[in-house]
């Protein structure tokens, strides 16, 4: 049987600890969107495991690093690039002006910059997903905590508090004592994918690990739920 714990490394962030009886020894693995997670045998306590990772936080502070720069090459955006949020869409416009700029109105993100402008240039890029991120934080506290809470309404979930997050792994997270973390990509999914997500993170406030009791539950309020886990699969917590 599968088991998940989720720690915290300092200066590092989160850590994913995976036992399963598969594994034969304690190893260190991470990849770029999926983060770093720690295969762990089941004959090892969790401390043990804990241990293991603290003991290789320079190997992970490095790793990280590599992967963090293959995830942000992945998007560049040109003139070409079609890029869509649920209420937004991204517009590059070439203009007489001689400065870069941007507008965010009418379910449009616009983008002004002069004519001949090297799109390469330090920081455009990054301008060009800082305005993204903000519009997606927007949406998100606009839509997000409200269908959270009629989907927990509609099959009796409790939870405390919800937040919205730029994370850089996970869709979302819920907390031990019940609060809820949402990530503001969600934004970029289809309707049935984000509910597949909220009631995720809402049956994890009855079953706080992966078990099989965790699976059976989402099954029950939740349909087709290997197949939207395989659909989720085309999209990634960031641009």
């Amino acid at each position: 049987m599968k088991i998940e714990k989720i720690i915290k490394l300092d200066g590092l962030g989160e850590v994913t600890l995976k036992k399963d009886s598969r594994f034969k020894r304690l190893s260190l693995r991470m990849a770029p969107n999926k983060g770093i997670w720690l295969n762990v045998p089941p004959q090892f306590d969790w401390q043990t495991a804990i241990d293991f990772a603290q003991s290789h936080k320079d190997w992970i502070a490095k790793q990280r690093l590599k992967i963090q720069a293959k995830e942000n090459e992945n998007f560049f955006f040109d003139s070409d690039t079609v890029f869509k949020t649920k209420y937004h869409e991204l517009k590059m416009n070439p203009s007489q002006d001689n400065r870069v700029r941007a507008s965010v109105k009418k379910g449009m993100i616009e983008i002004y910059y002069p004519e001949n402008f090297d799109l390469k240039t330090e920081g455009f890029q990054d301008f060009i997903k800082k305005m993204i991120i903000e519009t997606l934080r927007k949406e998100a506290k606009h839509v997000l905590p409200k269908r959270l809470d009629e989907l927990a309404q509609s099959f009796d979930f409790k939870f405390n508090k919800v937040s919205i997050r730029n994370a850089s792994t996970r869709w979302g997270s819920c907390s031990g004592d019940n609060n809820i973390s949402l990530n503001l990509h969600l934004m970029r999914l289809p309707e049935h994918l984000i509910d597949m997500v909220l009631l995720h993170e809402l049956c994890h406030t009855i079953e706080k690990n992966h078990s099989k009791s965790f699976w059976d539950l989402l099954d029950k309020v939740c349909d087709n739920v290997p197949a939207k886990r395989k659909e989720m699969k085309a999209y990634t917590t960031h641009f």
